[in-house]
C-alpha cells in the first residue's frame, strides 16, 4: 500500500521543551524509522522528478526549521547560496537503496557501521556558519556517505574528506566518480589529525561529535577561518561550536545550538 512520506508521523525535532537536545528522541526516532520502512517495502522505487519535487518540499521545511530556530542562530534565513547546493545535491544518492524514499524526509538516516547521514537542516546549518567563498579551501572530519562533501563541493573550490572507517570512505570515494564531483580528495584515516599535507584551510567542519576541540585541527585552521564543530559526549549534552581563528590567530568560540551526533571516533 502506498504512503505518502511526508504524513508519516516522524518524532519531532532536535530540541526537547527545554531546548536540550533530547536522548529519548533517538529512542522514538529509529523505532519510527523502523515501522515506517516495514510498512512501506512494497512501496516502488521513486521516479527522478518525483525526487525533485521532494527535495523541492526538503528545502522548504529547512527554512520553516531556521526561521523556528533564529533564536540560537541568529538569523531567519541562510545564505542563498548554500539554499541552493542544498537543492542541487540528490540526497537519495547518498543512502541505502532501501532508505532512499526517506532522503528528503528532515531527518538522519543509517547509512551502516553505526553511522549516520546528517539531518538536512543540520547540514544546512554548519554549512551556512563556514561561510565559505568559491575560492575556499575546506576540511571535512568525517566523510560518510560524501553528503556534506558534495554539498561543500557545490561551493568551493576543493573539499578534503577524512573518513576513518575503510568500508564507508570508499563507498564514497565510488559515488563521488559516479557522480563527477572532481574537487573532492577522499583520505582514510583517523581525522582528529586533520590532513597536514593540504593546511591550512579555510573552513573546517567535522560531522562527528568530540569530547573536546582537536588541537591538531585548530593548528591547520587558517587564520581568519570558521571551524564548526560538535563537542560532547553521546549521552551528554552535545553543543554546536563556531570557532573563529583570528588574523593574530587568537581563538574565539561561540554556542549555536544543542544537538546529537554519533561520536568521533579513533584512537585519541
Amino acid at each position: 500500500m502506498y504512503r505518502d512520506l511526508n504524513q508519516i508521523d516522524y518524532p519531532r525535532p532536535l530540541f526537547s521543551s527545554s531546548g536540550i537536545a533530547s536522548l529519548s528522541y533517538w529512542c522514538r526516532f529509529w523505532l519510527g524509522l523502523y515501522l515506517s520502512v516495514i510498512s512501506s517495502l512494497s512501496v516502488p522505487l521513486l521516479h527522478a522528478d518525483e525526487y525533485s519535487g521532494l527535495r523541492q518540499q526538503m528545502i522548504e521545511v529547512i527554512e520553516a526549521d531556521v526561521r523556528e530556530t533564529s533564536r540560537y542562530l541568529g538569523t531567519a534565513a541562510l545564505d542563498p547560496l548554500v539554499m541552493k547546493a542544498m537543492g542541487n545535491v540528490k540526497r537519495h544518492e547518498f543512502v541505502p537503496g532501501a532508505l532512499q524514499r526517506f532522503a528528503y524526509v528532515n531527518r538522519p538516516l543509517p547509512i551502516g557501521h553505526g553511522q549516520t547521514i546528517s539531518q538536512p537542516y543540520i547540514v544546512a546549518v554548519m554549512t551556512n556558519l563556514l561561510q565559505v567563498t568559491p575560492q575556499s579551501k575546506v576540511l571535512e572530519i568525517g566523510t560518510g556517505s560524501g553528503y556534506q562533501a558534495a554539498i561543500l563541493a557545490e561551493l568551493v573550490d576543493s573539499v578534503y574528506t577524512i573518513e576513518i572507517i575503510e568500508e564507508l570512505a570508499t563507498q564514497a570515494m565510488q559515488r563521488f566518480k559516479r557522480l563527477d564531483y572532481k574537487n573532492i580528495e577522499t583520505k582514510i584515516a583517523d581525522g582528529y589529525y586533520g590532513w597536514e599535507k593540504h593546511a591550512p584551510f579555510d573552513a573546517i567542519i567535522v560531522t562527528a561529535a568530540a569530547s573536546h576541540i582537536p588541537p591538531p585541527l585548530i593548528k591547520q585552521l587558517k587564520p581568519g577561518g570558521r571551524m564548526v564543530i560538535p563537542v560532547g559526549s553521546r549521552f551528554m549534552t552535545q553543543e554546536l561550536l563556531l570557532i573563529n581563528k583570528m588574523a593574530n590567530e587568537k581563538i574565539t568560540i561561540r554556542q549555536i545550538l544543542p544537538v546529537a551526533f554519533v561520536p568521533l571516533t579513533g584512537e585519541h
